[in-house]
């Protein structure tokens, strides 16, 4: 039987300043002043759309992703906030998450999010040097990079997570250490430690930049910066996510553990697990804002629906699951995805045999190996 896992709620803010050449998000240049008021009337229409999908359920986190949804002023979040938290319950202490440009940050800002309620912001720094950063073509330098930290810390937030890319065109492996030097110098709670890659439909795929590490350089770079991380005291979770104690991402986590999340905004998707029909549901959103706009709140603006069968659910659950260092217990894979231990024995079988997961009484886990080659580990719970 399918259980009820924890419930997230994620809100897509569509609009950036300027599209990165390396991001395959659904994110759109702002031209000319943004409907903020309006998308925040769309959103709420749309959560009042899905809640029937969720009714009597309690919110663990709320996301605020993009985009960059730092240019919604923060009274835009508060209302946000304010009719949502009418609409579902918030767990005490619920984690809610900004995703902020540093290029986007204005001194006062921060305290008015904090006062919305906003407890956890996520800078997209990418990098400490300007020239990578120029070549990522990102609207921040370095030095507005630490201002906007320090603002932030200084409106009072302690629990902030940086995201720092590597593998960058030209860069060294002393400049990726140099960029974690200066990252450990601004104490953040949390790091997300990427490798860039070359995603499809991005400009950076269609005019890949010269400089890109190979293969064996990017690994070089990513087991130094683990070891860094680790000697700073940021233990690492998840295949990108290093945290301080008690300071991992909820989020993501229950994203990982195969947990439900309502998604909302242009282009979002949502998981919900449907207990009355024991079915797990996948919903999208339409992606461009301006249809989006314009159907939010009636079903024209759902993209599509996808009823996940159980011969599909081993293969999504293991896509997130064996992404946490910690594995999964077999118990929550039986909950989360309502088939038994022995529906999975034979892959099991296959990645123990092969040196990639390893099992400890009633836990399932990657091994050092196994983290290497997490797509073929995947690969194995694939339907046939």
């Amino acid at each position: 039987m399918l259980s009820l896992p924890p419930l997230s709620l994620y809100v897509h803010l569509p609009w950036c300043v300027r599209k990165c050449p390396y991001c395959d998000f659904n994110s759109h240049e702002g031209r000319g002043p943004l409907p903020f008021a309006d998308y925040v009337d769309a959103l709420l229409a749309d959560l009042d759309h899905d809640l029937p999908l969720v009714w009597g359920r309690t919110v663990q986190t709320v996301f605020f992703g993009g985009g960059t949804p730092s240019l919604f002023p923060p009274e835009a979040i508060d209302r946000f906030l304010q009719a949502a938290s009418a609409r579902l319950r918030f767990a005490p202490g619920c984690e809610i998450t900004l995703e902020t440009n540093p290029g986007t940050a204005e001194h006062g800002r921060f305290e008015l999010y904090r006062g919305a309620g906003v407890n956890r912001l996520s800078f997209g720094i990418q990098s400490f040097d300007d020239g990578c950063l120029r070549r990522l073509g990102r609207i921040h330098d370095s030095g507005e990079a630490e201002a906007a930290v320090k603002l932030a810390q200084d409106a009072g937030y302690d629990n902030l997570n940086l995201d720092l890319m590597y593998a960058l065109p030209e860069q060294s492996l002393a400049m990726a250490e140099r960029d974690l030097e200066r990252a450990f110098a601004l104490q953040p709670a949390h790091v997300s430690h990427y490798q860039l890659t070359l995603e499809p439909n991005t400009v950076f795929a269609a005019r890949p930049p010269q400089g890109i590490p190979d293969d064996d350089g990017a690994w070089d770079m990513q087991e130094h910066c683990q070891a860094l991380l680790a000697a700073h005291g940021y233990a690492q979770y998840e295949v990108s996510a290093y945290a301080r104690p008690g300071r991992r991402c909820a989020h993501n986590v229950n994203y990982w553990r195969y947990g439900d999340y309502l998604g909302i905004g242009a282009g979002a998707h949502g998981k919900i697990t449907l207990g009355a029909e024991q079915a797990v549901l996948r919903r999208w959103k339409l992606k461009h804002p301006t249809q989006y706009l314009a159907r939010a709140g009636s079903a024209e603006a759902i993209g599509g629906d996808d009823r996940i069968g159980p011969e599909r659910r081993p293969f999504e659950f293991m896509l997130n699951a064996l992404r946490l260092v910690e594995g999964f217990a077999l118990s929550d894979f039986e909950a989360r995805t309502g088939l038994p231990e022995a529906s999975i024995a034979a892959p099991l079988q296959a990645a123990y045999a092969q040196g990639w997961l390893e099992r400890d009484g009633a836990r399932v886990r990657p091994t050092e190996l196994g983290r290497r080659y997490t797509n073929d580990v995947i690969a194995l719970f694939l339907e046939d």
